[in-house]
């Protein structure tokens, strides 16, 4: 049984983009906004590419048993 590694295109994006973010925020602290927005962007996207987010497709819609006559 193979085991599929959680990695996907979302996560490296979301991860590229807050790393950007706070990297800016933090090179900006220490003098140089752009060095920390490529380190930041290159970390969190590293961080997040192993990060699954969850599936696409939307699962099975539940039956709410708290209303009556709901899910018929």
């Amino acid at each position: 049984m193979d085991r599929k590694p959680h990695r996907n295109g979302r996560g490296l994006f979301l991860g590229a983009v807050l790393g950007a973010v706070v990297g800016y925020f933090a090179g900006r602290a220490v003098g140089n906004p752009a060095m920390g927005i490529v380190l930041g962007l290159l970390a969190g996207a590293a961080v997040l590419y192993r990060v699954n987010p969850g599936s696409r497709k939307p699962g099975p819609r539940k039956k709410d048993c708290r209303r009556p006559g709901a899910g018929k």
